[in-house]
């Protein structure tokens, strides 16, 4: 063991070249580094921690853009509360307000129709309808309070409604034109052949005596005649939806344009209304007349 320690020892030869070697390689690094080597080894520095950097940046923006998108996330779903908020409260605004403007809008429909037909007529609401049963028909509101008579005819815009079964001190019932046990003057608008209007329900009714002859089309519109005293003459009924040879008759089933399950508000004509309800002649203003001699 003693012997392998002491071949292990260096010589002095061999110390001297080594401390050379080290001097030669200080030497080359001092020449090579120059006068400043702080700033060598700045950038050297510098360059091996340039991936560390990047990756520490890349992460601190990893976590911003997480961040923000929390926040944002957070924006979106406060602000689509705020707007199903918003939302609710206009549909309910508009919930409770749609009775307003339905009547308004009703309103304003009447009233066009009353200056179109030069009759007194008056307004009344439908407060009950006992249409689903046989028989059945339409409450008013007014009665013999404002001097309403059976047998006064009911319109609204679409069309005629029926007439007035019975009249109460305050209110009065409309037997609808589709009654069974109802009927109406009628007559057709291309071939003015008359017939009488009888109920079928449910909308639709029937015209009767109309000869085996008449031309009757589908679509063809159906309107007063006039000749029941009820309903003056040319206000719309409906239109022809079916047409049968009969034995004797033709078979012409009518649709009523009135609608007649959802009428909220109607006007009322006169009792025994004139036959024909024409627009009032407006006589023409007269020039003045120039004097002889004036320019």
């Amino acid at each position: 063991m003693a012997v392998r320690a002491a071949r292990w020892r260096w010589s002095r030869v061999a110390w001297q070249r080594l401390i050379l070697t080290l001097l030669w390689l200080g030497h080359g690094v001092w020449v090579f580094l120059g006068p400043a080597p702080g700033r060598h080894w700045a950038r050297v520095a510098d360059t091996l921690s340039r991936p560390s950097q990047s990756l520490a940046s890349r992460w601190d923006a990893w976590r911003t853009s997480r961040r923000e998108s929390r926040r944002s996330l957070a924006e979106t779903r406060a602000e689509n509360a705020r707007l199903t908020a918003e939302l609710d409260r206009v549909k309910t605004q508009a919930a409770q307000e749609a009775p307003r403007l339905e009547e308004a809008d009703v309103a304003v429909r009447l009233l066009g129709l009353k200056k179109q037909i030069p009759l007194s007529l008056t307004a009344a609401r439908v407060i009950f309808s006992t249409r689903p049963a046989t028989f059945g028909g339409l409450i008013l509101d007014r009665g013999a309070d404002l001097a309403l008579v059976p047998d006064q005819g009911v319109i609204v815009p679409e069309g005629i409604v029926g007439r007035l079964w019975s009249v109460g001190p305050s209110q009065a019932k409309v037997l609808p034109a589709d009654a069974p046990n109802a009927s109406v003057a009628v007559m057709l608008m291309r071939s003015r052949a008359t017939g009488v209007l009888q109920g079928l329900g449910s909308g639709r009714a029937l015209i009767r005596y109309l000869s085996n002859q008449e031309v009757v089309q589908v679509g063809e519109a159906v309107l007063t005649s006039g000749l029941d005293r009820v309903f003056p003459r040319g206000l719309l009924v409906g239109y022809v939806a079916e047409v049968a040879q009969g034995d004797l008759e033709l078979h012409v089933i009518v649709h009523l344009s009135a609608p007649l399950d959802r009428v909220s508000a109607v006007l009322l004509l006169p009792f025994q209304p004139p036959l024909e309800a024409q627009v009032p002649f407006v006589a023409p203003e007269q020039k003045p007349q120039r004097k002889r001699g004036a320019p």
